[in-house]
């Protein structure tokens, strides 16, 4: 194989290293999260189901993929190996390809993920006014939701904590001005749902997500036509 440039082959390099030290990263966290006893204890939750466990899996799955990708990468630029770099390439043929239809399809199914958050958030208003065991960890994630954003209740306000409301003295207490506040039960509350916040949250995120896998797909694109021409370099050598 014909010699590549210096700047190429380390700039090549240093991307790979990176690759395969976040690929172990999120491999070790994977692990961490799959034998942690703290993490079983979630993931066994009888309302979480087993799609914590689906979660997991394919993230060590994901974690192996971009640490082997990573080594190839690494190997195959500093030793100028055809071979490595041919692997390479294609692992991160398909890694492009899969973004794409990723985002094909999160584009196409965005209407029934609106659906489900929708369909979720109100059947887990009922959580609120269970005086079940089962619903207490679920009441306390929404107190401090509640706290942070300041809203009250998921839908319909303080109302959906039923006969809860007096069990928690400043449940969804308002101590701002008054256009943020209404009177429940008689006492000041906010009156503006957590449902509107939480879906603006998720949106926010998504658009993070979305904004990190752009940035990464350029780079992979960038490393994908550099390493089809230094292939293409050596079938002419």
């Amino acid at each position: 194989m014909a010699g590549v440039s210096g700047c190429i082959k380390y700039s090549m390099f240093i991307f790979n290293f990176v690759f395969w030290l976040c690929g172990i990263v999120i491999l070790a966290l994977a692990i961490w999260v799959r034998v942690s006893n703290d993490a079983q204890e979630i993931l066994s939750s009888e309302d979480l189901g087993s799609s914590p466990y689906v979660a997991v899996n394919l993230l060590i799955a994901v974690g192996a993929v971009i640490m082997i990708l990573g080594f190839l990468g690494c190997c195959g630029a500093i030793r100028e190996s055809r071979c490595m770099l041919l692997l390479f390439f294609i692992g991160l043929l398909v890694i492009l390809l899969l973004q794409v239809a990723a985002g094909i399809l999160g584009a196409a199914f965005k209407p029934e993920y609106d659906r489900i958050l929708n369909e979720t958030l109100y059947e887990n208003t009922k959580l609120l006014s269970t005086t079940d065991e089962s619903g207490k960890q679920f009441q306390q994630v929404i107190i401090d939701f509640q706290e942070e954003f300041k809203c009250c209740g998921l839908v319909n306000g303080a109302a959906d904590w039923g006969n809860n409301f007096q069990q928690y003295p400043k449940l969804c207490e308002c101590q701002d001005v008054q256009e943020l506040c209404t009177n429940y039960n008689g006492k000041r509350v906010y009156k503006e749902p957590c449902i509107s916040f939480i879906k603006n949250l998720l949106a926010k995120n998504v658009i993070i997500v979305i904004g990190i896998a752009f940035g990464l797909a350029v780079v992979e694109v960038h490393y994908f036509l550099v390493t089809y021409c230094i292939l293409a370099k050596s079938n002419k050598s």
